[in-house]
């Protein structure tokens, strides 16, 4: 139990008090967007960079642990996408929905990881999450594009979407991290503690802006596919993941890092491409909020394998 509290507890406390903030109106809509901006673009690619530049390492002892990750998520995609086509759910809703069975939040799973796993726990993820994105953001951009509306022409929403992928400053962030430690390895006292300074303020604005954007007011319209899609999310993707970690013989704390990235909640990044690319925002912000609510016990799971 005290496991759960010392390393669960922050982060959804964290969640909590964004929400409250957002409806005392002590922060607002516009606040919440800059908020979003600034860790995505600028504090998280930085977090990153330090956490893989400071500490080099082989990347060869995590591809057992990347191998299993995309294994899975392909798993799920394809057995979501089945669920689309046979379920009959509609174009519109297609997309938003089969993000949301895989995508993960990568905030949440940070802040946990280095809580609960400390330094070494936070390089593992941040490797993970490096090499696994552009299979996400791939995945999440077919499905939208093959369901999506007739708004733009399909080779513009390819070129766009390709664009957005190669300059994603999670993935830049992880690159340069990755080169920096193969090529230097170690960071200069005034840069590391530059670094330091600006991480730290990464995962409380993170939490904060995620718990302020929560919402359940379609729960109502929505709660079949919200519920469905967090089943997809937080209990076939773990049992999935196991089956494949088992299977490539990842063990140790790259087998709970796995773990923990397989019981998070979905990732708030889906309502944004959703919003781009013509598919429902309403569905994608009921599924955030509804599979982070729920993602307690699948976490806690997660923590007690250590």
């Amino acid at each position: 139990m005290s496991l759960l509290l010392d390393h669960l507890f922050p982060v959804f406390a964290l969640l909590a008090l964004g929400c409250m903030l957002r409806r005392a109106r002590i922060t607002t809509e516009a606040y919440l967007a800059v908020s979003d901006r600034l860790v995505y673009f600028i504090f998280f690619p930085a977090m990153l960079f330090w956490k893989l530049g400071g500490a080099p390492k082989n990347l060869g002892d995590d591809l057992p642990l990347v191998g299993a990750a995309t294994a899975a998520v392909l798993c799920v995609y394809a057995l979501s996408t089945a669920c689309i086509v046979w379920g009959k759910i509609g174009a519109f809703q297609a997309g938003s929905f089969s993000q949301s069975c895989f995508r993960i939040n990568t905030y949440v799973g940070m802040a946990v990881s280095i809580s609960a796993f400390g330094e070494e726990g936070g390089r593992h993820f941040a490797v993970l999450i490096g090499l696994t994105i552009p299979t996400l953001n791939v995945l999440s951009v077919a499905t939208l594009i093959w369901f999506g509306g007739e708004q733009a022409p399909v080779s513009r929403r390819i070129a766009q979407s390709l664009r957005a992928l190669l300059l994603n400053p999670l993935i830049l962030g992880c690159l340069a991290g990755i080169l920096y430690g193969r090529a230097v390895g170690r960071f200069p006292p005034f840069l590391e503690n530059t670094l330091r300074l600006a991480s730290s303020v990464t995962l409380p604005l993170a939490l904060l802006s995620i718990g302020g954007m929560l919402s359940l007011k379609g729960l109502r319209d929505h709660w079949r596919l919200s519920l469905l899609a967090s089943f997809f999310k937080l209990a076939v993707l773990p049992a999935v993941g196991a089956l494949w970690l088992k299977g490539l013989g990842v063990a140790g704390l790259p087998f709970t890092v796995g773990m923990l990235y397989f019981a998070l909640p979905t990732s708030t990044a889906l309502y944004i491409l959703s919003a781009q690319l013509n598919s429902d925002t309403e569905l994608a912000s009921t599924a955030i909020a509804l599979s982070t609510l729920l993602s307690f016990g699948p976490m806690a799971a997660a923590l007690l394998l250590a």
